[in-house]
């Protein structure tokens, strides 16, 4: 739930800046009164003020793009980005080693995310493993297996 609520915060920050930005531009740019008394914005007809806004809009959607993509790479248990990519899966050796993917781990062991390097069926989910809470029992398990 709480990763879930760090993306609509995130996504929250970024509407609230754009449309500050938006605000600002706007300030910047009184409307004007044509001759029958109508108020009029200037956008098309003053070409600063609508690229001005086309730059709103395009720091707008950069800005949620980051913060989807920033939102991929992070923990789904405690937020951390996650770190420690390894490359698995050869792109020469498909049916004989597999699909190239990237894993990914959180820092503290919460779980494993696996990125997909191939696309076949158009953008697919990464697949997010969570491990259990104790991260030392595959060592521990390792060592009893060694005596």
């Amino acid at each position: 739930m709480k990763y879930w609520a760090y993306l609509v915060g995130k996504l929250a920050a970024v509407i609230a800046l754009t449309l500050t930005l938006q605000i600002v531009v706007l300030n910047a740019f009184p409307p004007r009164v044509s001759r029958f008394g109508k108020i009029r914005t200037p956008f098309l007809y003053d070409m600063p003020f609508t690229f001005a806004i086309m730059g709103t809009l395009l720091v707008g959607a950069g800005l949620f793009a980051l913060a989807i993509r920033d939102q991929r790479r992070r923990c789904r248990t405690c937020l951390r980005q996650l770190i420690m990519p390894v490359a698995s899966g050869s792109w020469g050796n498909i049916l004989r080693l597999g699909r190239p993917q990237t894993e990914w781990i959180c820092p503290f062991g919460h779980g494993t995310l696996r990125i997909d390097d191939l696309h076949l069926n158009g953008n697919e989910n990464p697949a997010w493993e969570p491990h259990d809470g104790d991260i030392w029992k595959e060592l521990e398990s390792y060592q009893k297996a060694k005596k």
